[in-house]
């Protein structure tokens, strides 16, 4: 790509600061929308241009001068969109339909969007693809799929060129940039909490699931391997088209390997407590990441669970 001019909304979170950062290493000019509800005026990389405000607010800022935009902007704790639905309709739909105007009066006719395998919902089949229904089972992923259905419909009646990244889970970490939610839900930050001494032990949420070790299986992906198939959507965004790629490593590790990958990393005991399983949790959640292969032409390359668990420890310590 050349040099071009980048609005990343939410940018000053853990996935589009990390986006954000390579955008930059790659020579393009970017600029951060952030309100900082949930993001870090410190995640914001050196280079870029910040703007401190919201989604809902962009066409003051957004004019033709930009190439495209990629969007992270969202509020994405799933437990606190069963309680708060309204929150995450206002934000996420609500926000991207500001967000998809502002652009079309703008002219700026390319996005990349942040969706997740949230949009699914129970899988049906493992690995899940991008043709497997679309099936939420709590507000986030269906805010996040009336959003994709948005940007179809933005689509064909205006020829945006689209991309919709559905991520599995995410992890590790890049340059400055980390996990750092409020409050913390993913497992491995939970895990190196442990070993930080910050929690007292891990909860493991059932053991007697059909799963080699009894416990979950999930997809992990490096963050910078999430970053470069940002970069290479924009690339392949095709005008009139919406294109949804999954994104993931195409294998899982379950809940156990995940915590004996920390004890061996940190060389700190991490005590665990085996609880019963909660509602609403698969057994097994992979990707297929076929789509973003023969489209995207990306690939993991930082599959390996131990080097993903070492970065985000070393980020871990860093912040502690």
């Amino acid at each position: 790509m050349s040099r071009a001019k980048y609005l990343v909304t939410g940018g000053a979170g853990y996935v589009g600061s990390v986006v954000a950062t390579h955008l930059l290493e790659a020579g393009h000019r970017v600029t951060v929308l952030d309100d900082l509800s949930t993001g870090f005026r410190a995640g914001v990389p050196e280079g870029a241009d910040f703007i401190e405000g919201r989604v809902q607010d962009a066409a003051r800022w957004l004019d033709g001068s930009y190439d495209a935009v990629l969007h992270f902007a969202a509020s994405s704790q799933v437990g606190e969109s069963v309680v708060k639905p309204e929150k995450y309709w206002d934000n996420n739909v609500g926000g991207s339909m500001a967000l998809l105007a502002a652009m079309r009066d703008a002219g700026v006719r390319t996005l990349v969007f942040s969706s997740t395998a949230a949009t699914y919902g129970e899988p049906v089949s493992t690995p899940i693809t991008e043709g497997d229904p679309t099936l939420p089972t709590n507000p986030y992923g269906a805010t996040k799929l009336a959003v994709d259905h948005m940007i179809a419909s933005e689509c064909a009646a205006h020829g945006l060129a689209a991309v919709s990244l559905r991520y599995f889970n995410v992890a590790g970490a890049y340059g400055a940039a980390g996990e750092r939610h409020d409050p913390e839900s993913h497992l491995i930050p939970l895990v190196l909490q442990v070993a930080l001494g910050e929690r007292e032990s891990i909860s493991v949420y059932g053991d007697d699931y059909p799963t080699p070790d009894g416990t979950c299986v999930r997809d992990y992906i490096h963050v910078a391997d999430l970053a470069e198939a940002h970069l290479a959507a924009l690339g392949a965004a095709t005008a009139g088209e919406h294109l949804i790629c999954n994104l993931g490593n195409g294998s899982g590790f379950s809940v156990r390997e995940v915590i004996d990958t920390v004890r061996k990393v940190t060389g700190h005991p991490v005590p665990e407590v085996t609880a019963g399983r909660r509602a609403g949790d698969p057994a097994v959640l992979v990707a297929s990441a076929r789509t973003a292969h023969e489209r995207l032409g990306w690939t993991p390359g930082r599959a390996d669970l131990a080097g993903i668990v070492e970065d985000a420890w070393n980020f871990a310590r860093r912040t502690a």
